[in-house]
């Protein structure tokens, strides 16, 4: 290859290059600008599971809750009752702990009328840990 088809060969190869970047910069200048790059955030975490699933039946004077709990945690649901007489006592039953896998009733009433009935839940507190064995007593 001789000179001349070497230098002509470099000048092709330097302009490729050079429209290469003044193409990309073209374009970059081009772009609105719209402050900095969007961040990808993390997933949100997932909620928590926690909690029963209550259904509640009014019939009159008495008010009934069912609450079955799906989740590991145990959970303490607590049965508040609304009178519709302004003379009739509410109510708000003592909570009541419900389990993994298990179902409770709830009950409570009024005089008369039931306006309205709910269930609040809150978190189990854990159980406490076994007293430690004593040192030196051997079983009898």
């Amino acid at each position: 290859m001789s000179a001349r088809s070497r230098r002509a060969a470099a000048l092709v190869l330097t302009s490729i290059v050079l429209a290469g970047t003044l193409g990309t910069a073209a374009v970059h200048a081009a772009l609105p600008d719209d402050g900095p790059a969007p961040v990808a955030h993390a997933a949100p975490a997932e909620p928590a599971r926690f909690g029963s699933a209550c259904r509640t039946v009014i019939e009159r004077s008495k008010a009934v809750a069912y609450c079955h709990n799906p989740y590991p945690d145990a959970d303490l649901v607590r049965l508040h009752t609304e009178c519709a007489r302004w003379w009739d006592l509410d109510g708000d039953a003592a909570p009541v702990e419900v389990g993994p896998a298990e179902t409770v009733r709830l009950t409570s009433r009024c005089w008369k009328e039931v306006a309205g009935a709910w269930v609040t839940h809150e978190r189990a507190p854990d159980p406490p840990l076994p007293p430690p064995p004593v040192r030196g007593v051997r079983p009898r």
